[in-house]
């Protein structure tokens, strides 16, 4: 009984901060709009002079770019929670009855809507530029289900950069430090092959390319996987539901401590 009635309150939480993106559309630009920019940007500006082994740069990139929307998606879930706690709202909520956990995981759920419409754009964007999925519904499916896993898992980093932020100017730049270089010296613009050797060494062990070459591989497209590639991108799946346990492992416990360390008293 207890859990349902934490359900439907932090339901009633991840309403009230919809509520405030309905007021402020423009707060869904980067999970809209940006993706969209990137998309066509690398798609029509740098694909030409891009070649991808076994197809072409677009099927390529759209895999990539939603790696890269997703985990760009920490910045606003982020600034949301730490301009809560800074505003003093929770103390407001906590003379309420409602279930103390809901007030993360109302900011939880409502992130995942959020993230969630970011990949309806880049799903859309994706076929404009001429992406399609070449694998069978199973497959693709899969693809999808780990887009869900990976998106959570960055949905609960955000929520550890939130509650760490002293303010919710703070979180730009240590989100920032963080997305910046986990998703570029990657290979979700262009094959790690293609970097300097020790960039090509992070990246080839980076867990965005693991993720970005998993998603590619469930949906048919180019990998651009040398031969004698590391073990993460020989097995990208497996790899990356590796890589996303034990994101989940640490960052769950890590937001739950800070959590309860930012509420007592």
């Amino acid at each position: 009984m207890s859990a349902l009635r934490g359900a439907g309150d932090a339901a009633v939480l991840a309403r009230r901060n919809l509520s405030h993106i309905r007021q402020t559309p423009e707060k869904l630009m980067d999970v809209t709009i940006q993706p969209l920019m990137f998309v066509l940007l690398f798609a029509y500006v740098f694909g030409g002079a891009i070649h991808i082994p076994g197809g072409s740069y677009n099927d390529y990139l759209v895999g990539g770019i939603m790696v890269q929307t997703l985990t760009f998606g920490i910045f606003g879930p982020a600034t949301s929670l730490s301009t809560d706690l800074r505003e003093g709202i929770l103390d407001r909520f906590r003379s309420l009855p409602i279930a103390r956990s809901s007030f993360l995981v109302g900011h939880l759920a409502s992130a995942a809507v959020s993230l969630s419409l970011a990949l309806v754009v880049m799903v859309v964007s994706g076929l404009i530029v001429g992406w399609t999925i070449e694998s069978d519904p199973a497959e693709a499916l899969g693809g999808f289900v780990l887009l869900a896993i990976f998106s959570l898992t960055m949905l609960w980093l955000a929520m550890v950069i939130g509650l760490l932020a002293r303010s919710p100017d703070t979180v730009t730049g240590i989100a920032f430090i963080i997305v910046f270089p986990l998703t570029f010296v990657a290979n979700t613009f262009v094959p790690a092959a293609t970097l300097p050797p020790l960039l090509r060494t992070v990246a080839e062990y980076n867990p965005i390319s693991a993720v970005a070459a998993a998603v590619r591989t469930l949906f048919g497209n180019p990998t651009a996987i040398p031969p004698g590639a590391p073990w993460p991108l020989q097995h990208p799946v497996v790899a990356s539901l590796i890589w996303c346990a034990i994101g989940l492992g640490v960052f769950i416990p890590t937001a739950i401590w800070l959590y309860r360390l930012r509420t007592t008293g």
